[in-house]
């Protein structure tokens, strides 16, 4: 198993004006045998983090160390950092057992020992049997289970993972995603997984580490990212839009439109932003931290439902089970409960 190390690293793309700034100085460290997802939105850099750890590309500036060693120096097929990328890329003029087998067959390998390791890595995705097939034979899952065996037949030291499963209906992608994390933790490889999509990064990872305009701004646990963002446009991203300013004095913060008692907080009292996730508010009264409001807005959404309410001009969205049912212009309570309340810097407001 194999630790990965990015330090500062900087990457720039020609451009009509010059260039254009991808990575600012991104730094990261994965852990030998974690699999971890690095999540973002478009163009924050993702992909391009990845071609660098192959070598692929090269960087402006910074470092790449697999187990403390820099690899910058080593060609792509010297790293042992394998990528499967979002479109499965199959040779559609072999079969499944020479789309596995080319990696080998480029290392020389023995056909005996071709053979033997082609046949295990088909039947570690779950597709023995296989060898005689041609891509257009298969379906979307099965072509990127045979890009997965490819990757995983050269037994690599890193499998680096571009948005695998963005090109799969919902159900196939639960699936597969699930066999990906099985396969992971039963082989051990030190993996990092590319997707924008917060609920696959959070089910699928060990940690996560988010990145934004070409840096990671946070790194951590899933949940993490739901209860204690470390600014505003992580909160946001994860879904979280009651962000609003206050004042914080001790164990109490002071918002336009209520005070409302905290648990404790490493932040000083003064300005601050405060969150609080919407399936975290509670309807009715339940002692301090209860607060009138007025729907504005409900809407079902199957397994939940989504409420609006106007808290002393303030809209705050809740989230509640699909039985509670509410009319805007119904007046209501909402209880806050204060270990729920999470403290943010001011300057993350930007």
């Amino acid at each position: 198993m194999t630790s990965l190390t990015l330090t500062r690293l900087t990457k720039d793309f020609p451009s009509r004006n010059g260039s254009t700034p991808v990575l600012r100085e991104m730094s990261l460290r994965v852990e030998s045998g974690e699999l971890m997802a690095l999540l973002g939105p478009s163009g924050c850099g993702k992909t391009t983090t990845l071609r660098l750890i192959a070598g692929l590309l090269d960087p402006a500036s910074g470092g790449i160390a697999f187990d403390g060693e820099s690899v910058l120096c080593l060609p792509p097929e010297k790293r042992g950092a394998v990528m499967v990328f979002q479109g499965h890329l199959l040779f559609p003029f072999m079969s499944v057992a020479d789309n596995v087998a080319f990696g080998l067959k480029m290392r020389g390998l023995e056909r005996a020992e071709i053979r033997r390791r082609v046949a295990e890595a088909l039947a570690l995705v779950r597709l023995p049997n296989f060898e005689h097939r041609w891509a257009d034979e298969l379906s979307g899952g099965q072509r990127q289970r045979v890009a997965l065996a490819r990757a995983l037949v050269v037994r690599p030291k890193l499998l680096l993972l571009d948005e695998p499963l963005s090109n799969l209906d919902p159900e196939l992608r639960e699936e597969l995603r699930s066999e990906i994390v099985a396969l992971q933790k039963q082989l051990g490889i030190t993996t990092l997984f590319v997707t924008h999509d917060q609920a696959e990064a959070v089910a699928a990872a060990d940690r996560v580490a988010l990145m934004m305009d070409g840096a990671v701004v946070q790194m951590g646990r899933p949940q993490d990212f739901y209860e204690r963002p470390a600014e505003a446009r992580v909160a946001r991203f994860f879904g979280n839009l009651n962000i609003f300013p206050a004042r914080k004095r001790g164990d109490v913060i002071e918002a336009g439109w209520g005070a409302l008692s905290i648990a404790a907080s490493a932040l000083p009292d003064g300005p601050v932003l405060a969150t609080i996730r919407p399936e975290a508010v509670q309807f009715g009264s339940n002692g301090a931290n209860t607060l009138a409001g007025q729907v504005a807005a409900w809407t079902y959404q199957g397994e939940s439902a989504r409420c609006r309410v106007v808290v002393g001009g303030f809209p705050l969205e809740v989230t509640s089970p699909p039985y509670v049912t509410c009319c805007p212009g119904d007046s209501i309570l909402l209880h806050f409960p204060r270990e729920r309340i999470w403290l943010m810097p001011v300057e993350s407001a930007e």
